[in-house]
């Protein structure tokens, strides 16, 4: 069994907490040129110990999500910019089904001066945001409580959702690869977003451009399922393409925020 240098385990530890690395970070922490950090990473990633993408590396996840913790700070100041322009898009006097997810949580923060609204989510950490909310009524799943991130997930949960007929669903999703399919790790998940998607008369995603380099197992649904995509910067040529091609409304916020 191969040892790694001690500057490659280290860099291993940072990527297994955080998600991802970035080379300049890296280089300004070790003290070393970012090419050596671009060595180390080409170095880790060869042995398929991390996945390389623009500017860093991520931690491998095709089966295992990021700590929910991790996955909050990952974009951060995207997921902020999304959250906003996704909430603007809701009036006043809305019905909206909110799932699961870091993005999600934050459109939920978005919300909170709006008035009128009726909010269905399967999400602890959006109920807890908004349950005392002067100007919106929130109607929370039963279900299993997933201890990781606040998720309530499984049968009860669908059959709620389904007595609802939404004007929208704002929903997240763990990866998104290059043909436009959504991605989730959780199959119970992924059933209840499918039962969100189902009863929404429109369907709003929110998800950085993070999610364009992860992989996850199981199939949600298609860009070309959704109505509006907001994201924080141009995405893939091809997901723009799938979004023309679709009639899907894709809004970026950096290039509005110039």
């Amino acid at each position: 069994m191969n040892l790694l240098p001690p500057r490659q385990m280290d860099i291993m530890e940072i990527a297994r907490r955080e998600g991802r690395v970035e080379v300049d970070t890296l280089a300004s922490r070790f003290s070393v040129t970012p090419q050596t950090i671009r060595k180390d990473l080409n170095d880790l990633c060869d042995l398929e110990k991390l996945y390389r993408v623009h500017g860093g590396a991520v931690f491998p996840s095709n089966t295992v999500n990021l700590a929910y913790i991790a996955r909050r700070e990952i974009a951060a100041g995207g997921k902020a910019s999304i959250a906003d322009r996704a909430a603007s898009l809701i009036p006043d006097g809305a019905s909206l089904i909110l799932n699961i997810g870091t993005t999600v949580d934050q459109v939920a923060h978005a919300l909170v001066r709006h008035n009128d609204l009726m909010v269905i989510t399967n999400n602890l950490n959006v109920a807890t945001t908004l349950y005392d909310a002067p100007g919106i009524e929130v109607v929370i799943s039963g279900g299993m409580v997933r201890k990781a991130d606040g998720g309530v997930v499984g049968e009860a949960a669908i059959d709620l959702i389904r007595q609802f007929k939404v004007d929208y669903a704002v929903v997240g999703t763990s990866a998104v690869d290059t043909e436009g399919t959504l991605l989730d790790f959780d199959y119970r998940e992924v059933r209840v977003a499918k039962a969100i998607l189902e009863q929404a008369r429109s369907k709003i995603l929110v998800a950085d451009t993070t999610k364009f380099e992860r992989r996850a197992p199981v199939q949600i649904g298609h860009l070309s399922d959704i109505d509006i995509f907001v994201t924080d910067a141009r995405p893939p040529e091809e997901i723009v393409d799938i979004c023309a091609e679709a009639g899907v409304d894709l809004i970026i916020t950096d290039e509005e925020n110039g």
